[in-house]
């Protein structure tokens, strides 16, 4: 059995065994209790409204991956930037990381209307949310990974006469990607987050945006299919960039 869960084939077919079950599970429950639709809707009311409005949501939730990933790039962009600074300064450390805690205490629905007043609603404010959430872990996790590097390695690479750039090339850097690639795994669904949240109020596009008329129409199944295309799309970039960690950093898997 334990030979069996460490297999590729355990991992793809366990999550989709236990997907089909809950499927199963849930279709019996609705129709079991007679759950009103525009409360719970069955999976089989969400598949209808998905041959009703499958272009729909295809078109919004193509809009809102591009928006996450406009916004995670920039996030990804600036989080390893400042985490570098910050991972190697201390005065960078004393004076930026509060700075970056007390930012990322702020609720970022908070900050859509004034982003929507600033640039209009729309593009901008979905993809400046979705940054504002992306970025910090990136430069929390790049910072601890610089900042855990063990002195020793450090000494003895300065004693044979590397420079700092080699010091940082040879050890720094190898050893902050895991860090980085596991707070890249976070930081793409958070990004999904702030663009979804940023939709709800300042867009007239996206999966937000089609969540927040559905409901206001009661077309539940049409909402909890946005949310799926929402999750199916998290759980697919989730994947690619696991990928991405094993086979670029598989040594210290």
């Amino acid at each position: 059995m334990k030979t069996f869960l460490k297999t590729r084939l355990a991992a793809y077919l366990l999550p989709t065994v236990a997907v089909v079950i809950l499927l199963i599970v849930w279709e019996a429950a609705t129709q079991l209790l007679q759950v009103p639709t525009f409360i719970l809707p069955a999976p089989s009311d969400i598949w209808a409204a998905g041959q009703n409005f499958g272009t729909t949501v295809w078109r919004n939730g193509i809009h809102t991956l591009n928006t996450t990933l406009m916004g995670f790039f920039l996030g990804l962009i600036s989080g390893v930037l400042l985490g570098f600074l910050i991972g190697y300064s201390r005065l960078a450390y004393v004076i930026l990381y509060p700075l970056l805690v007390g930012f990322n205490t702020i609720p970022k629905v908070a900050l859509v209307p004034l982003l929507a007043i600033w640039f209009g609603i729309g593009t901008i404010p979905a993809v400046i949310t979705a940054f504002t959430l992306a970025f910090f872990p990136i430069a929390v996790n790049v910072a601890a990974g610089l900042a855990t590097v063990e002195p020793e390695m450090q000494d003895v690479l300065r004693s044979l006469g590397a420079s700092p750039w080699e010091v940082f090339r040879k050890v720094g850097f190898p050893h902050s990607l895991p860090y980085l690639f596991a707070s890249l795994k976070v930081a793409i669904s958070l990004a999904f987050i702030g663009s979804v949240i940023s939709e709800t109020v300042a867009s007239n596009r996206g999966i937000g945006y089609v969540i927040v008329s559905a409901s206001a129409s009661f077309n539940v199944p049409l909402a909890f299919l946005a949310i799926l295309a929402l999750a199916v799309m998290g759980i697919v970039l989730y994947g690619v960039f696991a990928l991405i960690e094993q086979r670029t950093i598989h040594w210290a898997r």
